[in-house]
């Protein structure tokens, strides 16, 4: 249940920072006091980011559950594909989108999906360990 509360609350914050970072148009970020932009700005989308990216957020941490009961599946292995599924979801949803379309755009809306979900399963398998005796084990 852990691995669900850390994809909620850590995936759309890091996805909505890394949203508004690398899809910015050019020159946005030109002038003075450029962190206090950026975090005027965040604060504002903050609970957009929240609003419409809890639920890929949580589907993208039911993924991950997935792979971790693939016993086969090492925990890096595990954090690259749940990274990767989340790259081409988002890629596919935000790189299609509007007039900024091409190979560049496809490349950067896929880093929002990937750095979150990885970045999730990085703290998910750190905080949520899964305990009690080996499944194949029999109790007396």
């Amino acid at each position: 249940m852990k691995r669900y509360i850390i994809f909620a609350a850590i995936g759309p914050l890091v996805a909505g920072f890394f949203l508004l970072v690398l899809g910015t148009p050019d020159g946005y970020w030109d002038g003075d006091n450029v962190i206090r932009k950026l975090f005027k700005v965040l604060v504002v989308t903050l609970p957009y980011n929240y609003l419409f990216g809890i639920i890929p957020a949580l589907m993208i941490g039911a993924v991950d559950d997935i792979f971790l009961h693939v016993r086969r599946i090492s925990p890096a292995v595990r954090m690259v594909l749940t990274g990767l599924v989340a790259f081409a979801a988002t890629a596919v949803l935000y790189g299609t989108l509007g007039t900024e379309t091409g190979l560049k755009h496809y490349f950067l809306y896929g880093l929002v999906g990937f750095i979150p979900a990885t970045f999730s399963s990085w703290l998910a398998h750190k905080f949520d360990k899964v305990g009690g005796a080996h499944p194949n084990t029999m109790s007396a």
